[in-house]
């Protein structure tokens, strides 16, 4: 049995790590992940282009779905992506979302998110690969704010100390993303730091509920960039063109979102580093193959 799926990245409207309520928002790049199910256990994992990642958390993954789902199974899951890893961009939600759900339409359940009816909710379905990313040890929060925004797309605000969704918005802007060469892992956070600006992440979330989004990022973006000792010098290049700036969870990327961003693409290209120009999205992750038998030879499983 196979089955293939999509999940785009995200971008911080607020960083949970200093209060344990976070918000983000779905970005329109992805990472696709292929699995392929077998009778026999044990997972074998590889992330295309990186032959010595760590491939745990798509493993338990796939082993997280099978032990509720499934009957035993093992099998392979093979992981490509668009997402730069350790950039803030929530690489990881989207690899787990993914998998989750390439293993579920493997086992032929399906998932239902906003009118749709599944087998299980999507809801359900990201709360999995969040399970699976805390047990693998890939996050300190548990990103269920990341996760969500990518499994239901728009803008999420969230609980992540009891996995609870609080809010979901729609949110239609531009986006820019710088990534600096540099890479910043979340497991190795300074999180004392970031528990000093609870009281403006406090604030950012109350404005996020509100329907201030843009407005709760720019908040965000300057507290958490003191707090992990960044420079704000590419927010502030790009807050007057812009609606929202913000650091991208623990960094290094910074995004900002607004309706026309040339000016913030161009100023950010003399900085080193990567500039994406892309947008927001509401359609989150999804089911794009799966069947009986032998997956497709190009899957690489």
């Amino acid at each position: 049995m196979y089955g293939r799926a999509v999940a785009p990245g995200a971008g911080t409207v607020v960083n949970a790590l200093a209060t344990g309520r976070g918000s983000a928002f779905a970005l329109d790049v992805e990472t696709t992940a292929s699995v392929r199910l077998t009778p026999d256990g044990g997972v074998d994992g590889e992330i295309a282009g990186t032959p010595d990642g760590d491939t745990s958390l798509i493993e338990r993954c796939v082993e997280t779905v099978v032990e509720r789902f499934g009957d035993g199974h093992g099998g392979r899951v093979r992981t490509t992506s668009a997402v730069p890893t350790a950039a803030g961009l929530k690489s990881s939600s989207a690899a787990a979302n993914a998998t989750v759900l390439a293993t579920l339409a493997a086992l032929d359940v399906s998932v239902g998110g906003g009118e749709e009816h599944g087998d299980v909710p999507a809801v359900e379905a990201c709360r999995l690969g969040v399970d699976a990313a805390r047990e693998a040890g890939v996050t300190v929060t548990g990103a269920f704010d990341d996760a969500s925004a990518s499994m239901l797309g728009g803008v999420t605000v969230t609980d992540n100390e009891r996995d609870v969704l609080l809010d979901r918005m729609g949110f239609d802007r531009e986006a820019v993303v710088w990534t600096p060469p540099e890479r910043a892992y979340s497991a190795d956070t300074d999180t004392a730091a970031c528990e000093r600006v609870a009281p403006m992440a406090t604030h950012a979330v109350e404005l996020a509920l509100a329907g201030s989004v843009e407005t709760a990022m720019t908040v965000n973006g300057l507290a958490f960039s003191a707090a992990l000792d960044y420079s704000t010098a590419p927010a502030v290049e790009a807050m007057p063109h812009c609606g929202g700036v913000s650091l991208s969870g623990t960094g290094p990327s910074v995004v900002a979102v607004g309706d026309d961003l040339d000016r913030v693409a161009d100023a950010w290209r003399d900085r080193e580093g990567t500039v994406r120009q892309t947008t927001t999205r509401d359609t989150g992750a999804r089911v794009v193959a799966r069947g009986d038998g032998d997956p497709p030879s190009d899957w690489g499983l």
